[in-house]
């Protein structure tokens, strides 16, 4: 009797465990989101990038999902990250004074610059002008050796900041996205976090929304002029947010587009034309605003 007693008893934990365990992942199941699962959409624009993303700056409602999580480098989308942590601590009206270090990293590797001037003392807010528009990558470093203090404590920061964000596929190794110390990595779902998060932001959204800006000189600095490569800015609705390109990442793209109140956030990750990226970012928009999803 209490053989058949300690196996009944054995057969009955069993049971309660193996349903219990069924359950839990049932309802890990169910808590997954329906965003995390993609479906074909039969009526969507073409994308041939490697992975892209439309959502909801609002409501959070993803539009459209293509290898959202694959990881891969997003080139100068990592400037977007840099310009927001910059603006967690400083102000821009700040100053920073232009050191020949800075002019000197940004000349190696064929980054894109924003040609500043060892000597030059220029605004935080100017500076992120020529972070963001032409991509400077001397500017990236102006900025994180200034705010780190040092780029690597800077570089810390801005993995912190990707936390705090709920970034958690995301490592940033520089403030440039140039593929120095392996470039980092992140997803096009991520991407479009720091997209909604760089647009939340007043000055940055005016910044990534400009087509051109001009400084004129001072006592303080020499005039710059800076042009941004967004070519989407050019029709109506748009804002920014950032280009990037390297070999190893293609061409990438955060975008947005604003119609009747509604705000729709997009990246393109891995993309092999330049111009591609652009009409496919206009293509999503353009089907998104219209209510396709």
């Amino acid at each position: 009797m209490r053989l058949t007693h300690r196996i009944s008893s054995a057969l009955l934990g069993l049971a309660v465990a193996t349903g219990a365990m069924t359950t839990a992942a049932g309802a890990a199941q169910a808590a997954t989101p329906a965003a995390a699962v993609e479906r074909p959409l039969a009526n969507a624009p073409s994308v041939a990038g490697s992975a892209a993303y439309l959502m909801d700056a609002r409501s959070g409602e993803v539009h459209f999902s293509k290898e959202a999580d694959l990881r891969r480098p997003v080139a100068s989308l990592t400037k977007a990250m840099t310009a927001y942590t910059v603006l967690e601590q400083a102000k821009p009206t700040d100053k920073v004074t232009i050191t020949a270090e800075d002019v000197e990293y940004g000349s190696q590797g064929g980054a894109s610059v924003a040609h500043l001037r060892a000597g030059d003392t220029l605004t935080v807010e100017n500076l992120l002008y020529g972070l963001m528009l032409p991509s400077g990558a001397d500017a990236a470093h102006a900025l994180a050796r200034a705010y780190g203090p040092g780029v690597p404590g800077f570089v810390a920061e801005m993995n912190d900041t990707a936390r705090k964000l709920g970034m958690t596929d995301t490592v940033y190794v520089n403030a440039d996205g140039m593929p120095y110390q392996g470039g980092g990595h992140s997803t096009a779902r991520d991407q479009a976090t720091l997209a909604k998060a760089t647009l939340d932001d007043p000055t940055l959204k005016k910044i990534t929304s400009t087509r051109y800006h001009a400084v004129e000189s001072t006592s303080e600095h020499g005039s710059y002029a800076w042009k941004n490569t967004n070519r989407l800015l050019a029709a109506p609705g748009a804002l920014g947010v950032k280009t990037g390109y390297t070999r190893d990442a293609g061409y990438t793209l955060a975008f947005a587009g604003e119609r009747d109140g509604n705000r729709l956030v997009g990246v393109i990750l891995g993309e092999t034309d330049s111009g591609r990226r652009f009409q496919t970012a206009q293509a999503l928009l353009d089907w998104g605003h219209a209510g396709n999803r």
